[in-house]
């Protein structure tokens, strides 16, 4: 292994992360909106289906948030595999994803996950 080689991983790893962290971040964030927008509509002065199309779009973006921190999920493993090939006597602990975590999951699926 090559101090390039090296250099190369430590990188790769501290940028995986940080994409990690952002798709993270998008999720907390829609999540916050979502939350204030049903707060403002609670207001006596609003109708209730006020915002509707707007909190469906909103759930439309969650999942789409999911899905990609769910790609990136698969690219980490994808690069612990490479890793492993790759870095022989490498003295780090390599990052192991449980498969359930990476498959792909249909509407219904997505919803039993989120009343866990």
């Amino acid at each position: 292994m090559t101090d390039r080689m090296l250099s190369d991983a430590h990188n790769l790893k501290k940028l995986i992360r940080e994409a990690e962290a952002l798709a993270d971040e998008s999720m907390i964030a829609f999540s916050r909106l979502k939350q204030a927008m049903i707060s403002a509509r609670q207001n006596p002065g609003v109708e209730v289906c006020t915002g509707q199309r707007a909190l469906m779009r909103l759930n439309q973006a969650e999942s789409q948030a999911i899905a990609m921190s769910t790609s990136l999920l698969r690219v980490h493993d994808e690069l612990s595999k490479v890793a492993r090939e790759q870095m022989a006597g490498d003295p780090g602990i390599p990052t192991e994803i449980p498969a359930e975590e990476t498959a792909p999951v249909g509407p219904d699926e997505q919803m039993r996950e989120l009343a866990r």
